[in-house]
């Protein structure tokens, strides 16, 4: 009689397992193909934290072993955004004249994005000098970038239409949640492999798990039925720069929050490049001793998603984005005293939790913004002023921390974030909270 009631037992686990991946109970009700993309996207995000967490954390710790300079780092980080900027309006060009989003998603993000990855772990095969060998690296790095950024509006543009609006703060925190876990378990075990083989054999290793948890994060993806494969001639007209500009004026709330997340992420960057170079360089933390900050802030994150995906679609994610806004700048001011491993434990513990709130309420924030119709091409002009705030800010973090310290550098990040966050609440239109029907941007906000 074991039998039978393991085989029950096997499948409540089962069912409770394929209604976490919709995102809990809320999503029962919905078409079954609404639900199996549901879990097919989770999948999706699953791996693909896995090989973002590892190509994140320890490329910069892979360049610098490679012989890179901190200026080349900073050079990194703005040519990526810079080239991404490029790419982006073509991309939502694409999309908006032929459709097949997903296969657009499929082909620059999944595949030759992730294959550069692979290029990364075989660098140190190639029979060049050191100081070629970095050139290469960086121009692999920002390959990838340019790759998935071709990719966004299209990635964008689905996910839109993927995940109903009245579950996605629910959903978003749990498939948030499974990712922070899938992050902090490679992040664990690579920076410990990276730390016990010496030399660049143990980030090739982690590289190339991250090209192969990429691969895996694309075929989940390409699993994904569209619902809109072709595009909206009724919908949509012809995409011109001209008409774009008319659209914008149209909505005077979407063009607020563009400058202002421009202002927030040109402070962010300021810093973003340097905090891994400096418990590296002046620190003197080993990978491993880095893995275990990132993890903390991991943890520290997956605490509490799941709590704020469900107070994001009860409240509206504009009211606690603006809370989170006015808590991240103590951040960058705290790292000024920092010179312990404990100290950066307990500022990323702290950090995870404000972080992991923002990230998930900030992207459906941005989604609840846009058109549907137009949102290829709303997310392109979005991430265009995003990427170019990015590099500048690259750019000055990297003049900084050359002509002063790295502690000018958390000093001015900080200043810029408080700016920053106090024009998002002076000139933000309220959201009086929850879902809404209505899309048009003006009367909201992300």
């Amino acid at each position: 009689m074991a039998f039978p009631r393991n085989f029950v037992v096997l499948a409540r686990l089962r069912r409770a397992v394929r209604q976490f991946t919709w995102g809990g109970l809320w999503a029962i009700s919905l078409p079954v193909p609404t639900k199996r993309n549901l879990s097919w996207f989770f999948f999706d995000g699953l791996f693909a934290s896995a090989s973002d967490n590892i190509y994140f954390t320890y490329l910069t710790l892979f360049l610098l072993t490679l012989g890179a300079s901190k200026a080349q780092i900073g050079l990194m980080s703005s040519l990526s955004s810079l080239s991404a900027a490029l790419l982006l309006l073509p991309g939502a060009l694409l999309v908006e004249r032929f459709g097949r989003r997903k296969d657009v998603t499929v082909l620059f993000g999944g595949v030759l994005a992730r294959v550069m990855i692979l290029g990364l772990a075989a660098i140190p095969l190639l029979p060049l000098g050191p100081a070629v060998l970095v050139w290469v690296a960086i121009g692999l790095s920002v390959l990838r970038d340019a790759f998935g950024n071709f990719a966004f509006p299209a990635w964008m543009s689905v996910t839109g239409d993927i995940v109903p609006l009245e579950g996605r703060g629910r959903y978003f925190g749990s498939r948030n949640f499974v990712m922070g876990v899938a992050g902090m378990l490679v992040i664990y075990i690579f920076g410990e492999s990276i730390t016990r083989v010496s030399g660049p054999l143990g980030y090739q290793i982690a590289l190339g798990a991250a090209f192969v948890f990429g691969i895996l994060s694309t075929y989940a993806f390409s699993r994904l039925k569209d619902p809109r494969a072709l595009p909206d001639k009724s919908a949509v007209e012809q995409f011109s720069f001209g008409a774009a500009l008319r659209d914008l004026k149209c909505h005077p709330a979407f063009v607020t929050l563009g400058f202002v997340m421009a202002l927030w992420n040109f402070s962010l960057n300021i810093s973003g490049p340097f905090f891994s170079v400096f418990m590296v360089g002046e620190l003197k933390f080993t990978a491993s001793m880095v893995g275990i900050t990132t993890i903390t802030t991991t943890i520290s994150s997956l605490l509490f998603q799941r709590r704020f995906g469900r107070l994001s679609d009860r409240l509206g994610p504009g009211r606690l984005q603006l809370i989170c806004m006015f808590l991240i700048p103590v951040l960058p001011f705290a790292w000024v005293f920092v010179d312990r491993l404990w100290q950066v434990i307990m500022l990323n513990a702290f950090g995870g939790v404000i972080w992991g709130a923002f990230n998930l309420v900030s992207f459906n924030f941005l989604l609840s913004m846009m058109p549907d119709a137009l949102r290829a091409r709303y997310s392109a002009i979005y991430q265009i002023l995003i990427t170019l705030a990015l590099a500048a800010g690259a750019a000055l973090g990297s003049w900084l921390v050359t002509e002063w310290s790295y502690r000018a550098v958390f000093l001015g990040s900080g200043i810029g974030r408080v700016v920053a966050a106090m024009l998002f609440a002076r000139l933000m239109p309220s959201q009086p909270g929850g879902s809404r029907e209505d899309p048009e941007p003006v009367r909201v906000r992300s």
